[in-house]
């Protein structure tokens, strides 16, 4: 409502720039240390400090070169792929099976099902490893991918049930009256509908996988670090600006993912505008 009320007086006008001017504050104190570091990430000394000792390639060279920081990525990658593999379609099926569920009921299953998202991850942590380790699970991709999963499923849950609000019911009462059966009305009918929905929650599963660490710190082993853990470490005992280039890395997949998102909410736009 504020940014869509104008008021032409000199009080309107006066708060409408406060508005604008806190907007502006709160976005650079967010944004501002993250810009920070990139420019640091091209420095060409081994030191974390302005002004820069000269712009080099170096570092981005030692992380992407042959040793333990590709390795990391390469974990982080295959686990984040995993778990979003594995969290968008289970995930799909729960939003699909909430809308079908009595009033009465449906607030505890969803309850049960956004536990993930509330509950601190350092227990989810220390009880996954308790209930792992006995099953050899602890130092594996499995673990870490289902685990993954698990903390992702809550938010697809979201993402696909908000788009299953958009669709009417009687698009798919009136494929099943012209002879579809329900799997066939699924992929060929609602699938589709909702499509920029599952984009949308298989990029946030891959997000929050790729950027998570205290369950990885829990299970991963020597072999299974995945990139968050090795800058935890690198930040831990030595401080270089190779970190600073392994975070702009981060930053721009999460600006690409976040791209892909906001593509994916103005696609589901056109689809509501053209029903």
């Amino acid at each position: 409502m504020i940014l869509h009320y104008k008021d032409t007086s000199f009080a309107g006008r006066s708060m409408r720039w406060v508005f604008y001017g806190l907007c502006t504050g709160i976005f650079a104190f967010l944004l501002l240390p993250l810009v920070a570091i990139i420019p640091l990430s091209f420095n060409a000394g081994s030191f974390l400090s302005y002004p820069l000792a000269g712009l080099s390639w170096r570092w981005y060279a030692s992380l992407l070169g042959p040793g333990d920081w590709v390795t990391a990525f390469e974990n982080s990658l295959i686990v984040a792929t995993g778990a979003s593999a594995l969290a968008t379609p289970l995930g799909m099926l729960a939003a699909l099976g909430l809308t079908r569920l009595p009033s009465v009921i449906r607030p505890l299953l969803v309850a049960v099902l956004l536990a993930p998202m509330f509950v601190p991850v350092v227990v989810v942590a220390v009880s996954v490893y308790l209930a792992y380790a006995p099953l050899g699970l602890a130092d594996s991709y499995s673990g870490l991918i289902v685990t993954h999963a698990t903390l992702a499923s809550p938010f697809v849950v979201v993402l696909i049930g908000s788009g299953l609000q958009t669709i009417e019911p009687s698009v798919l009462r009136a494929a099943s009256s012209l002879g579809a059966s329900p799997p066939r009305v699924l992929l060929r009918v609602l699938l589709p509908l909702i499509a920029p929905s599952v984009l949308a929650a298989a990029l946030m599963a891959f997000a929050t996988s790729f950027d998570e660490i205290v369950v990885a710190l829990f299970l991963a082993g020597t072999e299974h670090k995945t990139l968050p853990m090795k800058m935890f470490e690198g930040a831990r005992d030595e401080i270089s600006p190779l970190i600073t280039a392994a975070a702009t890395l981060l930053i721009f997949t999460s600006v690409i993912l976040l791209s892909l998102a906001e593509a994916a909410r103005r696609w589901r736009e056109r689809l509501q505008a053209a029903q």
